[in-house]
């Protein structure tokens, strides 16, 4: 173990209207990889106790400029020029046998919150990445970027979109959509600004401060190139926005490639047609110009991309069901299966892949998309927005996604993405980002759980553990938010009820089921005794 700091930005004193305070004892800590100089950072629950727990932490650097290029020392076979080209991918030194300090680094980070052992090898992890069930994004050019993984096999992860629209939000905003989705837990962050003069200086902001991989869908730049005319929106100013951002250090790219044009019909007999921004972009243009997708027919040459920079692909569902009612047809799944052809593709081309999943899905179809996705794109990981398992929770569809999250992640997604309080409605600001990741790291957690990560019980044993003996600010800390939980107990507490009070609010002193149990413990613990 190479430090063990105060985390500033965790050492905040809680305060509630009862005139008591509580400062959570959460450290950031750095543990070794056998590479000299390359450690992984975790945040360290201390508990009064003498517990201390680990987490993944992925805030990054507490700073408010730009972050160390770290990567840029770690080696790797690079080709000449001042914007990094790769001579091989982290599939392609994966399919060679090849350990790379990106595969040690992330089975460190994977491994070390669950327990003492490295569950994980880089050995494992080389062989997930080279089968393709797991995917590694690290652009050359996001040098500042901490290596992780998505994959069945590991914890499941959360990406956080954020990004600027012609009528909201600006570069402002924007860095500080960043920091709170870095503080509250964001495994890939996706910019998906439209419509404004100066993206490529927003995104390029937001990659020099982003310690996790980040992602774009290209077609929005590439329609602002083309003011916003889909008939303009040709191939070679597609490809023209693909290699800018490649260059830029976008780790992953979404492109609608499986949607081709024989799928359009279907999604015409929709309720909702072509929800996805990205699809209905593609589709408009194939109709302008009486074409075949361009990503599809130019596959090859974004794979060429793609693999000098070693981004990876995460194949989008244009046509994914925007609500119930168009859940599970032949648009759907037509793309699904065009996009396992193109799985095989990213493969044979030493290029990292994934596949992004619906949508709006009622809850007893979602383990059939899961598994036809395995089927279809041979065990890649996928990515799902949600699934939504309701329409009608506007306001509230955070929450509507997370119970499908939930669910798909058990049946083992390897990445959701999250959905904030405001889908469906507005642009999201700083606290919808903030209720949007909450929501979506307890349903990835739940799905740890469910699939009996190795050690994902830890944090939960140890909060049972903190309730049964009424260790309250140890119960904060171990929270998702330590301020939040703090808060609620605080502002119910009578004032005189002392630091640590044997009750809550809920019982009082006189109906708290925990504090009865004492009674029930003693007497049985006692009889054991005697037995014995």
């Amino acid at each position: 173990m190479a430090s063990n700091n105060k985390n500033p930005a965790l050492d905040q004193n809680f305060s509630a209207g009862s005139g008591k305070s509580y400062s959570p004892d959460i450290r950031s800590v750095r543990i070794n990889t056998s590479r000299e100089g390359i450690s992984v950072p975790f945040k360290q629950l201390c508990l009064s106790n003498g517990e201390k727990i680990l987490v993944q932490d992925v805030s990054g650097p507490q700073t408010d400029g730009v972050l160390p290029r770290a990567r840029e020392s770690w080696g790797g076979s690079y080709k000449d020029g001042e914007v990094r080209k790769v001579h091989k991918t982290q599939l392609d030194y994966a399919k060679e046998g090849h350990v790379t300090a990106e595969m040690e680094y992330a089975a460190t980070r994977e491994s070390m919150a669950y327990g003492p052992d490295m569950a994980f090898t880089p050995e494992f992890v080389m062989k997930e990445l080279a089968a393709g069930r797991a995917a590694l994004p690290a652009n050359a050019n996001h040098p500042e970027s901490e290596p992780m993984l998505i994959g069945k096999a590991f914890s499941v992860k959360v990406n956080a979109n954020i990004g600027a629209s012609s009528l909201s939000s600006g570069y402002e905003e924007e860095i500080k959509k960043l920091r709170v989705s870095l503080k509250y837990g964001a495994d890939t962050i996706m910019d998906l600004s439209t419509g404004i003069k100066e993206l490529g200086p927003l995104r390029d902001a937001l990659l020099r401060r982003s310690p996790v991989p980040m992602g774009t869908v290209p077609v929005y730049e590439a329609l602002d190139r083309a003011e916003g005319r889909a008939k303009d929106l040709t191939w070679d100013l597609f490809k023209k926005t693909i290699l800018d951002q490649a260059r830029q250090g976008v780790d992953y790219f979404t492109i609608h490639a499986g949607l081709t044009s024989d799928l359009l019909p279907y999604a015409a007999k929709r309720t909702l047609g072509i929800i996805s921004r990205g699809g209905s972009l593609m589709a408009a243009a194939m109709m302008n110009h009486e074409s075949e997708n361009m990503a599809w027919e130019h596959f090859d040459e974004i794979l060429e991309i793609c693999h000098d920079y070693d981004v990876a692909l995460s194949l989008g569902d244009g046509l994914r069901p925007g609500c119930i009612a168009d859940a599970c047809d032949k648009a759907q799944y037509g793309e699904l299966e065009n996009i396992g052809k193109l799985i095989e593709r990213c493969r044979e081309a030493g290029v990292q892949s994934f596949v992004e999943g619906p949508g709006h899905v009622p809850m007893d179809r979602i383990e059939e998309n899961q598994r036809l996705e395995e089927r279809y794109c041979k065990d890649a990981p996928f990515y799902t927005l949600g699934p939504l398992v309701s329409d009608i929770a506007p306001g509230f569809d955070h929450v509507t996604a997370a119970i499908g999250g939930a669910r798909i992640a058990e049946c083992g997604t390897s990445m959701l993405c999250y959905v904030t309080p405001a889908e469906h409605l507005a642009l999201p600001e700083e606290e919808d980002v903030r209720q949007g990741l909450l929501v979506f790291r307890l349903a990835a957690h739940a799905a740890d759980l469910a699939r009996h990560l190795p050690g994902a019980t830890i944090r939960d044993d140890a909060m049972g553990r903190a309730r049964a003996e009424f260790r309250w600010y140890d119960q904060f800390t171990l929270s998702l938010d330590p301020m939040h939980a703090y808060k609620v107990w605080s502002s119910k507490m009578p004032e005189d009820c002392g630091h640590t009070p044997a009750f809550c609010s809920m019982c009082g002193p006189r109906f708290c089921p925990i504090r009865l149990n004492r009674a029930l413990v003693y007497r049985y613990s006692n009889e054991e005794n005697k037995a014995d």
